[in-house]
């Protein structure tokens, strides 16, 4: 089942570079793993810093959410991946799911969580929830201008 906002990566002709997922453990220091090698290999295939930082911003509230919310995959991990496709950089989080869907929602004024998928819709032209078997993958469509090299970039 997938739900979300906007249109998936499906609809996008090209794909550019991708790394097979990561797999970090499924606690607290993830953030911050993930953060670093995501921000290393994006920067060693030219992602632009605007998009690499939107990116990186994203990427730590979905792995954040991960750990804090769902249970890890079997093998006690979180996978992360990225593809850059023509116009965005597309991010996915897998982890072993929970009782509830992911969803954006308003939070209490002075409630001091609960806003990271706000900002994920905020940033991303477009998001959403695969569920598997047994596993769940959010994903997130970064907007980006064209890398160098690329078409109409």
């Amino acid at each position: 089942m997938a739900t979300g906002a906007g249109a998936s990566r499906a609809g996008h002709a090209r794909d550019g570079p991708s790394r097979a997922p990561l797999e970090v453990p499924h606690e607290r220091t993830a953030v911050r793993l993930a953060r670093h090698t995501v921000a290393d290999q994006l920067t060693a295939v030219g992602v632009r810093d605007e998009a690499c930082d939107d990116a990186l911003l994203v990427l730590s509230e979905l792995v954040s959410n991960a750990v804090t919310h769902a249970a890890p995959l079997p093998n006690g991990r979180i996978a992360v991946g990225w593809t850059v496709l023509d116009d965005a950089l597309h991010l996915e989080i897998t982890d072993g799911g929970a009782v509830t869907s992911p969803h954006a929602s308003v939070p209490a004024p002075f409630s001091g969580s609960g806003r990271g998928l706000d900002i994920v819709r905020t940033i991303c032209r477009a998001w959403g929830v695969t569920e598997g078997e047994r596993s769940v993958t959010v994903w997130a469509d970064v907007p980006m201008t064209p890398m160098a090299g690329a078409p109409g970039g």
